[in-house]
C-alpha cells in the first residue's frame, strides 16, 4: 500500500538506495573495524581471509534490517502523515511489495552462505550466532510481533550491532573472546543503539498514534533524554578502561570525540521531526569516527 501522497519516483538506482539506507552503513562497519585492531593489538595478528567475509555478514544483516523496516511499515500500513522520517521505498510505490520481498529473501540466503563460511572458521557454534542474527534483522520489524513495535528495539541494536558483532569478529580471529572485545562491543553497541534512539525520538508522536511503543514513547522525554546522554558516553567511559588494560595511550584517541557532544545533545533536545534526521546520521559518523580513531591509535602504539 502506498503513503496517500506518494513521492515522485527518483529513478531506479535512487529507490533501491533509499530501500537499502547505505548512510546506515557505518553502524555495522564500526564494529568489526575496531574488533580487529584490538583483535591486533592483544594477539599481534589477525587473518584479512576470515575478515572480509564477517565485514561482509555485517553489512548483509544491516541491509536486511533496512529492508524489512521499509517492508514492514508497508505492510502494516503504519505510514502516516505525521512520521517525519526518511521517505520509504515501497510505502512510496518505488519498489513493489513483490519485489521487497525477493530482495529480503536473496539477501538472506546470501547471509546464510556467507555464515557458513565462517562456520568453517569458527565451528558449528558460529551458526547459531549467524542464524540468530538473521532472525533478529527479520524481527525487528518482520513477524507477528516486531521488536520495532516494543521497548527493546535499543537493547537489541546494542546486543547484535555491538556485542556480538565485535565479539563474534574478535573470536573468529583468535578463537577465544577477550574482556576488551566485551567492553569494545558495548562501546560500539551504545553508538548504533543510539542512531535507533534518534529515530524512534523524531517519531515518538508518530509512533504513539499507531500504538507502537518504543522506548521513546514508553518513557517519555525527560526520562528517553537520559537514556540517550548514557548511551553517547558508554563509549568514552569503556575507552578509558579498554586503554588502561591494554596500557596504551594511544587508544585513547576516540575521547576526541567528545567535543561533538554539547552540540548533539543541544540539537537532540531542541531540533524536531526532519531535522533530527541530521542528527541521527550525526551517531552514525560517531560510531564510526570511533572505531577509525581507535584503529588509528593501535596503529601508533607500534610505529612509535
Amino acid at each position: 500500500k502506498m503513503t496517500s501522497n506518494p513521492l515522485p519516483y527518483p529513478g531506479l538506482a535512487r529507490a533501491w538506495l533509499s530501500f537499502i539506507r547505505p548512510k546506515t552503513w557505518g553502524v555495522a562497519i564500526a564494529p568489526v573495524i575496531a574488533s580487529l585492531a584490538l583483535v591486533y593489538i592483544e594477539n599481534l595478528s589477525f587473518s584479512l581471509s576470515v575478515a572480509i567475509p564477517t565485514l561482509t555478514l555485517a553489512l548483509l544483516m544491516q541491509i536486511i534490517t533496512n529492508m524489512e523496516n521499509d517492508l514492514g511499515y508497508t505492510e502494516r500500513k503504519a505510514e502516516k502523515s505525521n512520521r517525519k522520517g526518511l521517505p520509504r521505498a515501497t510505502s512510496n510505490g518505488w519498489i513493489s511489495i513483490a519485489q521487497a520481498k525477493f530482495a529480503i529473501r536473496a539477501t538472506m540466503v546470501l547471509s546464510l552462505l556467507n555464515t557458513l563460511l565462517l562456520v568453517y572458521v569458527g565451528g558449528w557454534g558460529f551458526l547459531l550466532i549467524g542464524v540468530s542474527s538473521i532472525i533478529a534483522a527479520y524481527c525487528y520489524m518482520g513477524g507477528p510481533y516486531p521488536i520495532a513495535y516494543t521497548p527493546y528495539g535499543e537493547i537489541t541494536v546494542l546486543i547484535f550491532f555491538g556485542l556480538t558483532a565485535v565479539c563474534g569478529t574478535y573470536y573468529l580471529q583468535v578463537m577465544y573472546i577477550s574482556t576488551n572485545a566485551v567492553l569494545l562491543g558495548c562501546a560500539l553497541g551504545a553508538t548504533a543503539a543510539s542512531v535507533l534512539a534518534v529515530n524512534n525520538w523524531r517519531d515518538r508522536i508518530h509512533d504513539a498514534s499507531i500504538q507502537r511503543k518504543t522506548l521513546a514513547v514508553v518513557l517519555q522525554d525527560t526520562n528517553f533524554k537520559c537514556v540517550f546522554y548514557v548511551m553517547m558516553f558508554l563509549p568514552f567511559l569503556m575507552t578509558i578502561i579498554i586503554s588502561y588494560q591494554l596500557g596504551s595511550f594511544f587508544t585513547l584517541l576516540p575521547l576526541l570525540l567528545l567535543y561533538l557532544l554539547p552540540k548533539l545533545f543541544k540539537d537532540f533536545a531542541v531540533l524536531e521531526g526532519f531535522e533530527l534526521n541530521e542528527v541521527m546520521f550525526e551517531c552514525v559518523k560517531i560510531g564510526l569516527f570511533y572505531s577509525l580513531l581507535f584503529t588509528v591509535g593501535v596503529c601508533l602504539q607500534f610505529i612509535l
